[in-house]
């Protein structure tokens, strides 16, 4: 790593995308910090913006760029100098992508993350520093996943941790939050056939136990109450280390962390969760009953065309294997709808599926064709009309579900984690005439992930962030919950 320069520069990192990007940025952010960039929140007060894009559907897409032109426009009103691109729609679009956007100037891939910080005083200095050319990052590894750790050193892969000059610490954080993500493995083997994450985040990789609980231990001093453990296929783990059970064996030991209070295991693909896994999960107290199962659809045959497997009597099975070892968990999921080939009858056993399973959170989504993906080359394309219109269909069905599923918990007790504090607490909630607002939290119970998968507000109790609050459902509100101290 470069020497930290003796004139301090600032530099801002605004993250879009899922939390895997989370991570990806705040070790961007440890290994800029070490060498000598001083780290900023607002991209107006810095003197240079880096934009970690997301490149994974269409209104992602749309999203980094709209990110990208709002960033490059403070150059016109800001400290702002320079705005540099990186992430997935950098590492998969790169040269194009600088073509197409002369606001951005630079767009780097992820083998530039180890020596950002001199690429960035390169470009600070006016000079120029090349775009990424993009590749298929599968053919960078073995195909044979026992054969890849080894090869897997020479490869960048972000998130995996980056040495510091400032002891040693994995990343820094850039949020104060009680909970973080923890990136246990990257990349994807599996070859569905919507999507293009492998092609340009390559080959599943798992990261090794000691460095995943190294950097756990890490975030616990940082006041991290919660791991989030993510990837992209997080029930691959370990499977290039020789033991499909080594998560099973390395969740005892994040739960055992001292400040550790929770774990949660994101993205499981229902073709690959072990029974073992399962007891695993429900066997240690602090993993919470929460289970993030990618089904994307329930039609057997619509789900083979895709690259998949399963169907909706094995995922109602797999869905009633979780509630028998965790009656009380959480079980969320997203699908997609209107993908080559799918019928009236296919959304039919969808909506039919959705309904039996009693999902807490779904996330639909209208299909789109995904550069360089099989879907993009198969014929019976769904009108985009059609699939708005399933969309919405879907959606209404899920909002009406998972309200019911809300309504399912009122009189469950609950144990949240505070992440907002809110109202006056010197406010007498008894008194109508104080006109004072009745004190509040708003965090998460066991059952509910990070970001997406709804909240729980409890009135009338004084707690501080990172506190658990221990509470009985009430009411409910969409998929959010309102709860009473006990």
């Amino acid at each position: 790593m470069a020497e930290p320069a003796t004139t301090s520069r600032s530099v801002a990192v605004v993250t879009l995308g899922c939390t895997r990007n989370d991570v990806d940025s705040e070790e961007l952010a440890g290994r800029l910090a070490a060498g000598g960039w001083t780290l900023v929140e607002d991209a107006a007060e810095a003197d240079v913006a880096v934009v970690n894009t997301c490149g994974f559907v269409e209104q992602a897409k749309k999203d980094s760029i709209d990110s990208l032109l709002e960033a490059s426009s403070l150059k016109e009103t800001g400290r702002t100098q320079k705005v540099v691109a990186v992430g997935c729609l950098a590492e998969r679009y790169g040269q194009t992508l600088a073509d197409e956007l002369p606001e951005a100037d630079a767009v780097l891939g992820f083998d530039s993350y180890a020596d950002m910080s001199t690429h960035l005083r390169t470009i600070l200095d006016g000079g120029t520093v090349a775009s990424h050319t993009p590749g298929d990052r599968r053919k960078l590894l073995p195909l044979s996943p026992v054969t890849r750790q080894d090869a897997a050193a020479s490869v960048a892969l972000p998130g995996h941790g980056a040495s510091t000059e400032s002891g040693g610490a994995p990343r820094r954080r850039l949020d104060s939050g009680p909970w973080a993500p923890l990136k246990i493995a990257s990349g994807c083997d599996r070859r569905c056939a919507f999507c293009a994450i492998p092609m340009f985040r390559g080959s599943f990789v798992s990261r090794r136990p000691t460095d995943v609980i190294d950097e756990a231990r890490w975030l616990a001093s940082q006041g991290v109450r919660e791991l989030f453990l993510v990837s992209e296929n997080s029930t691959s783990y370990g499977k290039d280390l020789g033991d499909l059970a080594l998560l099973d064996a390395m969740l005892p030991e994040l739960g055992g962390i001292d400040g550790i209070e929770r774990v949660r295991v994101s993205y499981l693909q229902p073709a690959e969760v072990r029974p073992g896994l399962l007891d695993a999960m429900v066997a240690v107290p602090e993993v919470m009953p929460w289970f993030d199962f990618s089904f994307q659809h329930a039609s057997a045959p619509l789900l083979r065309r895709m690259r998949r497997f399963g169907g909706t009597e094995s995922f109602l099975g797999l869905i009633d294997d979780a509630r028998t070892r965790a009656p009380l968990a959480g079980i969320r999921s997203n699908v997609i709808v209107g993908f080559p080939g799918e019928t009236e009858a296919d959304v039919d056993e969808l909506a039919e599926f959705l309904t039996a399973a009693r999902l807490d959170v779904v996330g639909v989504f209208g299909y789109s064709d995904e550069d360089g993906t099989e879907g993009e080359q198969l014929n019976d394309k769904v009108p985009d009309d059609a699939i708005a219109e399933r969309v919405a269909r879907i959606t209404d069905l899920v909002e009406e579900l998972t309200a019911q599923r809300a309504e399912d918990r009122l009189g469950e007790t609950v144990r949240v984690l505070v992440e907002e504090v809110g109202g006056y607490p010197d406010g007498d909630r008894n008194d109508p005439a104080d006109g004072a607002r009745t004190a509040y939290v708003v965090g998460r119970a066991e059952h509910q992930g990070p970001d997406v998968d709804g909240t729980t507000r409890v009135v009338g109790v004084r707690a501080a962030v990172g506190d658990t609050v221990l509470a009985v459902v009430s009411g409910g509100e969409g998929v959010d919950l309102v709860a009473d101290p006990v």
